[in-house]
């Protein structure tokens, strides 16, 4: 299993050939501007919230792709009026489970807001937690440090991607208490540095993780990591 980082929030899993494309924001990111959107095809597609700089190329990347979206309900209703076949539209809610040709995939609690960009509401901002083969992964998608996350502790989580950025959502500290709340020693940093708000000291960033023994994996723009 491999992710490869687009910037901001927007990772593309790869489950033993089939692409899973979380949060699609890489047009209009500056750092992004070397990733080609047309090459991106995914088999499906999840959005934690519907913010602009997490849902701002889903409608391109799926049309090119083909793939299936998944939402929580009314940011799937809004996936639905940019044009995309309700047949390839899968909405669920806050602790639902859906199975998938790839695994399982749990929709969890998030702490933010959300609206979709036509102004409308958006329902609760998510994470995600994957089982796949015996991994298990989990996308926080935007969200501050709650104590939802002690309630992921038992799941062994293998990886946890989360927001790192602060201003809109956790900053480094409350990130590496979050990993604590989750009991994940392997995070993947998302949601910095792509305009100036949530820039970070990526090396006190590093730092400050190890000093917890846990992970901190910050990847370049494009490149991939072995999961």
């Amino acid at each position: 299993m491999k992710a490869t980082y687009y910037g901001q929030s927007c990772v593309e899993f790869d489950f033993d050939g089939i692409k899973v494309l979380m949060d699609p924001f890489v047009t209009y990111n500056p750092l992004a501007k070397e990733i080609d959107i047309n090459a991106i095809k995914p088999d499906y597609i999840f959005l934690s919230h519907g913010h602009q700089d997490h849902v701002a190329d889903m409608a391109t990347i799926q049309k090119n792709s083909n793939a299936t979206v998944l939402a929580i309900v009314e940011t799937a209703d809004w996936v639905r009026r940019q044009g995309v076949p309700d047949d390839k539209v899968i909405e669920f809610n806050l602790g639902g489970t859906v199975q998938l040709p790839f695994g399982s995939v749990k929709m969890v609690y998030a702490a933010h807001t959300n609206s979709t960009p036509d102004g409308r509401y958006g329902g609760f901002p998510v994470g995600f937690v994957f089982n796949i083969k015996g991994k298990r992964i989990y996308f926080a998608g935007d969200t501050a440090l709650t104590m939802e996350m002690k309630l992921l502790a038992e799941m062994n989580l293998d990886w946890a991607f989360l927001p790192i950025g602060g201003h809109y959502t956790m900053d480094v500290d409350d990130a590496v208490k979050a990993a604590e709340f989750v009991n994940c020693a392997r995070v993947i940093g998302i949601h910095y540095d792509s305009f100036p708000p949530i820039t970070i000291d990526k090396q006190q960033a590093l730092d400050k993780f190890q000093n917890a023994d846990i992970s901190l994996s910050l990847p370049e723009i494009g490149t991939r990591v072995e999961l």
